[in-house]
């Protein structure tokens, strides 16, 4: 499960002590969040423990602190973390009243547990809980494949069932109950028929939750089929609303029974589930599994270096349709393999590097580039832009579709069909950083360093691009700035409990002066 406050008051090395909302210890925490905003709300989501050293806030008037503690309530933030020892020795009695009128749990945090340690905390509870969600789904995967290799859609059923604490039944094409899971959910799975009926009419895939006083449960439909109507259907029906690895089983259940209800229309697509799976399988760090999966489905394509393609065109028509005909048959007719998972408007294409795919679809994008006699503008989202990783092994695949990306947006910005990875990583990064998101993100960063220079109490930023200009050699950016090396460590330490970030973090230090570059160059573009 999530990490909840009450997991992290436990925490042995963050040494949090609880001052208010002791009976809310049990809500789970989505983030952890550090703002010194007066009023951080416009930018909490909910769920979130925000982390404050009251730097811009009056913690000792009663007044502000119940305005300041009820909008963090409304705007569903679980906890609030006070750090002592910075701007308040401990926490004033105001702020604790406050929360504890609200019932919002108020942590305090010692001076010697950094912010970071805490987002850290949280960060590895929900990558763990994440961890485990994907590890339950791939069980659940093999166990599903198991009975429908074995037990047929009835055994298929059985199992999904017992996955999601619920029942499951298939239909026919004319919306029949073919079987259901336990046998008690035949009168429930009967009554879906029409349902059944509407969904046979929308071109699969296609998917839809029924609920309502008439129903005991929440239930999914999923159609099954590759055509223009599906031949069949799938309900699922659970108490509550599915979780990760309930997900993973009822997607693995779809694409099983998918293979065992079609006949010769319905390969392609199967094909293309089990290459949907095997894709999610490589971009979470599981190529073993993606192998078993996989099979001899792909031949050695795992076995060699790769490439992955990334599509966009959410302009409609079909030329990613007109990419996918493409790779497909120039892998078919040079006797490889290839992988291509359609995801809306994005389609993704694992291929075999300087195989005969890779090279259909940079042919297919010089093509479609020449054909332009008018010159789009960059960025303009109505044209095809296709972006292509470096080569890479199964245990890089994440990266390798990170670059894609990459190269696609770039692709998109430049007005361009495709572009690869290698021309991205070929220049300097300094001009990528032009990017309104990346501006975006710099001024957020450095925000709170900026409004506390302009109240005239120092020079962080400066001080910050001098220190981290001169590597951190406390003498020579000194003297850069024309002060004393111990007042420069003293401007450290406030930029480190401003942002609370640790400079000795390489990931800290980096963020920070892409961040200096970033808005430097904006300003310098002005």
């Amino acid at each position: 499960m999530p990490p909840t406050l009450a997991s992290l008051v436990h925490h042995t090395a963050l040494k949090l002590t609880v001052r208010a909302g002791e009976d809310r210890l049990d809500v789970p925490v989505r983030w952890a969040h550090v703002s010194e905003l007066a009023d951080p709300v416009p930018y909490m989501e909910g769920g979130e423990l925000l982390l404050i050293t009251a730097l811009k806030l009056d913690a000792e008037d009663p007044v502000a602190m119940r305005r300041y503690v009820k909008r963090l309530a409304g705007a569903g933030v679980v906890g609030l973390g006070f750090a002592i020892g910075v701007n308040y020795d401990d926490i004033p009695a105001a702020l604790v009243d406050a929360a504890a009128e609200e019932g919002l749990p108020l942590l305090e945090v010692p001076r010697r547990t950094p912010f970071l340690a805490i987002s850290k905390a949280v960060s590895a509870a929900i990558a763990a809980d994440q961890y485990r969600a994907v590890t339950a789904g791939f069980a659940a995967q093999r166990e599903l494949t198991k009975q429908a290799l074995t037990a047929g859609p009835e055994g298929l059923l059985a199992a999904l069932a017992g996955q999601v604490d619920g029942w499951a039944a298939l239909y026919d094409a004319s919306g029949a109950v073919v079987a259901t899971a336990p046998e008690w959910a035949g009168r429930r799975a009967a009554r879906l028929t029409p349902d059944v009926e509407r969904l046979r009419d929308r071109p699969a895939p296609a998917s839809a939750v029924v609920g309502g006083p008439e129903h005991e449960d929440r239930i999914e439909l999923h159609s099954l089929g590759t055509g223009r109507r599906p031949r069949a259907a799938l309900a699922v029906g659970t108490a509550a609303t599915l979780g990760t690895a309930e997900r993973y089983a009822v997607h693995s259940a779809i694409a099983l029974l998918t293979l065992t209800t079609e006949r010769s229309r319905s390969l392609h697509a199967a094909e293309q589930r089990i290459g949907a799976a095997v894709l999610r399988m490589l971009l979470a760090g599981q190529p073993d599994h993606a192998r078993a999966v996989a099979g001899d489905l792909y031949g050695g394509l795992l076995d060699a270096p790769f490439r992955m393609i990334v599509a966009e065109q959410p302009a409609g028509g079909d030329p990613l349709g007109a990419l996918t005909e493409a790779a497909e048959s120039a892998a078919a007719r040079s006797g490889e393999a290839v992988l291509v998972v359609p995801e809306g408007e994005r389609l993704v294409v694992l291929a075999a590097d300087g195989g005969a795919a890779v090279a259909a679809c940079a042919a297919h994008a010089a093509a479609l580039e020449s054909a332009r006699a008018v010159p789009e503008p960059a960025g303009d989202e109505d044209e095809l832009v296709v972006g292509l990783s470096a080569p890479v092994g199964t245990v890089a695949a994440a990266a390798a579709y990170k670059q894609a990306e990459q190269a696609l947006s770039v692709a998109r910005r430049r007005g361009r069909v495709l572009v690869e990875h290698e021309q991205v990583a070929a220049g300097s990064v300094l001009p990528l950083l032009a990017d309104d998101a990346v501006r975006a993100f710099a001024d957020g960063l450095l925000r709170a360093l900026h409004e506390h220079d302009a109240t005239g109490r120092g020079d962080l930023v400066a001080s910050l691009r001098a220190w981290l200009s001169r590597h951190g050699q406390w003498d020579a950016a000194a003297a850069d700035l024309g002060v004393h090396r111990h007042t420069l460590r003293y401007r450290m330490r406030r930029v480190e409990e401003i942002l609370g970030r640790s400079l000795d973090d390489p990931d800290a230090r980096m963020e920070l002066w892409l961040a200096l570059k970033a808005t430097s160059s904006g300003q310098s573009g002005d």
